[in-house]
């Protein structure tokens, strides 16, 4: 069954409006959610996970009102957060019995075998009894998926899990995200849009608490066609694509590479193939709806 949220909205005591009528549907799957620093990713993300209240709007899945029915949430839900802090001293075993007795499996036998399932399916597993302070970037985040997926949640929740990961670490993690979103509904809250690109078969972009844009990635990408194009300038002639509809800049071999949404060709300006990097900075530049 899918997740369904309708205009949920939140607003901090400073002011700052963090989500603004926020409708999603999430079917089963891996969905990302994409969108700058400060959007409203993780006030979307605390939401669901029972972590702060909204001021108004719904969230259900299969009959659970996540909102209201916070108890009934927990014991469904896997959340790895974007700051996912361990105890140093303890050993990876010991650390995961510990979170299986808070998530109520309370048999000795059968906390030994969810702990060993996790840790071989995390590939954690010989180094059970490292201590959790001696582990990597990327080991501490397959441990905190290990501790997500204690009791079988049927929605998983990540934010920024692959965040200061080396190459190797971030396939490693991509590898594991994907085998578990045959399975359940896995929201990945991310700035990455290579990571939304290889994992997820449908994502929304937020921004400033909107939803921008949601749908199947490369469904999105087609609708640019014909609309992006590209032109390399030196760094010091930036002025010359001043006032154009510019969505993104990126440094090159020491050159400026322009790209920018048009429905028609611009003078010096190339078409090129588009990407959903095009359509994340698209939307957020407000080209597509």
């Amino acid at each position: 069954m899918p997740l369904s949220i309708q205009n949920l909205s939140k607003r901090y005591a400073n002011g700052v409006q963090a989500l603004d009528n926020v409708s999603l549907t999430i079917a089963p799957g891996m969905f990302g959610l994409l969108g700058p620093n400060g959007a409203g990713k993780s006030t979307l993300m605390r939401t669901l996970a029972t972590l702060q209240e909204a001021d108004s709007g719904a969230a259900s899945m299969d009959g659970l009102d996540l909102l209201k029915d916070k108890d009934g949430v927990r014991r469904i839900l896997g959340y790895l957060p974007q700051e996912f802090g361990v105890y140093p001293k303890v050993t990876a075993a010991e650390m995961l019995d510990h979170f299986a007795r808070l998530k109520g499996i309370s048999n000795s036998k059968a906390r030994k075998e969810t702990v060993d399932a996790l840790l071989e399916r995390v590939n954690l597993a010989k180094v059970r009894k490292q201590k959790l302070g001696g582990f990597s970037g990327g080991m501490r985040q397959r441990f905190g998926i290990a501790q997500a997926l204690i009791g079988n949640p049927r929605l998983i929740i990540v934010d920024e899990p692959t965040a200061g990961l080396d190459p190797e670490e971030r396939v490693r993690f991509h590898n594991l995200l994907a085998d578990i979103g045959r399975e359940v509904i896995v929201i990945l809250s991310t700035h990455i849009v290579d990571d939304v690109s290889d994992l997820c078969p449908s994502f929304a972009v937020i921004s400033k608490g909107k939803v921008l844009l949601a749908g199947e990635p490369q469904a999105q990408v087609a609708r640019l066609r014909g609309k992006i194009w590209r032109r390399v300038i030196a760094r010091e002639k930036r002025d010359e694509v001043a006032g154009l509809p510019v969505i993104s800049t990126r440094l090159q071999s020491g050159a400026t590479v322009v790209r920018a949404y048009s429905d028609t060709a611009l003078e010096g300006f190339e078409g090129v193939e588009p990407d959903l990097e095009d359509a994340y900075f698209s939307a957020v530049a407000g080209h597509l709806q």
